[in-house]
């Protein structure tokens, strides 16, 4: 009988845990930017809010096949 791999369910947690407060920061980053579309410095702040998002993707992604993998394999 299999048992949870705990250091990988650890590692999964870890990563969700990363990509929580980039769910957050990303969308009101990417809110600001477009409510400051004259600013100078617009195109990098849309920009870093586009990466926290792609971020969390990730991280989310990695996070959730890193659960599954402890918890099946």
């Amino acid at each position: 009988m299999k048992h949870t791999n705990k250091e990988l369910l650890g590692k999964g947690i870890k990563y969700l845990a990363g990509a929580l407060p980039l769910t957050l920061i990303g969308p009101s980053v990417l809110y600001s930017a477009f409510n400051n579309q004259n600013h100078p410095l617009y195109i990098v702040v849309l920009i870093v809010g586009a990466l926290a998002c792609i971020g969390a993707i990730f991280l989310m992604y990695k996070g959730i096949n890193t659960l599954i993998k402890s918890l099946f394999d």
